[in-house]
């Protein structure tokens, strides 16, 4: 019988759409900052609640919006409101099992990417990030506090780059391109792995849990690529769209991002294909060693098979044997036994048998 797994999705039967129903763990603490800049001023605040934000619209800066804690949906519904977001949007928002899209409103893009890290033990861990870019800001949405955009508050905290003197479309691109990157570090080190099970399993410094971690291995890729993969169209996408909220001087670095994309997508096919090889490379090192050990028994088996004979013949219960009679015949015997051994053992090696 297979382990009891966790169903989110049914949480959602029967619902209508647009109900926003957070499916994953629901003791996250909610977490809300703010940035607010310009060219000449930058305000990064933690605020209290969501509402707090609504002072920071102003036409004159870019204003981001970080909420951690999918599982406040009350909070999240206020936001909605306050910047008229889509029903649907707002459900596809807490629920994190939503594949990388996009989605073009009238006023504003919806995006939902994957955001990858690793942890201290290098593990991966598989985050839900949906953006909405309007007008003049951008709001972002994490199902947890941690995430891979350090960077980017400190370039927009010390003024570094172009952040804070273009629009909130080159703030999402810096948020998006923040995340590809990570997806880098996350293959290079799976590519360690797979490197580190072939030196292995070619040394033969294997055990028999080898088979359970290839099997880990094979399922991680897997999932890494429903997770990368899909936001090429997403880039896409956003690269073609015509309306003004992406800036065509803004839309060569998204090209960017979709050229990373490329080239990560082709790593993860290729480290793929790497790991379906670390099995037969496996099974076929596990033949190799049966092989070895047949071949042991069967040399063993041929160089006893002719003294057995020569036993078996004179172990016989007849009594005319006439070599039985003679006085040296038990020496001679064992003696051309051990001719029979000594010269086989040297034929085997002599053809590498051995």
């Amino acid at each position: 019988m297979g382990k009891t797994r966790k169903k989110r999705y049914h949480k959602k039967l029967g619902k209508a759409p647009g109900s926003i129903i957070y499916t994953g763990d629901k003791s996250k603490q909610l977490f809300v900052e703010i940035f607010d800049y310009n060219t000449e001023k930058c305000i990064d605040k933690e605020l209290g609640s969501v509402e707090e934000a609504f002072n920071f619209q102003d036409a004159n800066s870019v204003t981001w919006i970080n909420i951690n804690g999918l599982n406040h949906v009350g909070e999240i519904e206020k936001l909605g409101t306050y910047f008229d977001l889509h029903p649907l949007v707002l459900e596809d928002i807490v629920s994190i099992s939503q594949r990388p899209k996009i989605e073009d409103f009238e006023d504003y893009l919806f995006v939902v990417v994957k955001m990858l890290y690793l942890d201290n033990d290098e593990n991966v861990i598989f985050e839900q990030v949906s953006f909405v870019l309007g007008e003049g800001y951008v709001l972002s949405f994490q199902e947890a506090e941690g995430d891979v955009f350090d960077a980017v508050r400190e370039r927009i905290r010390q003024g570094k780059g172009r952040a804070r003197s273009l629009q909130s479309d080159y703030l999402l691109y810096i948020l998006l391109d923040s995340i590809v990157d990570h997806y880098f570090t996350v293959i290079e080190t799976l590519g360690d792995k797979i490197e580190d099970f072939e030196t292995a399993i070619f040394e033969g410094n294997v055990d028999d849990s080898i088979n359970k971690e290839i099997q880990n291995l094979k399922r991680e890729i897997l999932k890494i690529r429903r997770a990368i993969v899909p936001l090429r169209e997403v880039i896409s996408r956003i690269e073609k769209d015509e309306r003004s909220l992406i800036l065509p001087k803004t839309k060569t670095f998204y090209r960017d991002i979709y050229d990373h994309l490329v080239q990560v997508t082709e790593n993860i096919e290729l480290y793929r294909e790497m790991i379906w090889s670390l099995m037969d490379m496996y099974i076929t090192t596990l033949s190799n060693k049966m092989n070895e050990v047949m071949k042991v028994l069967t040399i063993m088996a041929s160089i006893f098979i002719p003294l057995t004979f020569i036993a078996g013949i004179y172990g016989m219960n007849f009594d005319y044997i006439p070599e039985l009679h003679y006085r040296y015949s038990y020496p001679i015997l064992l003696g051309v036994m051990v001719f029979i051994f000594i010269g086989m053992l040297l034929y085997f090696k002599r053809k590498k048998w051995l």
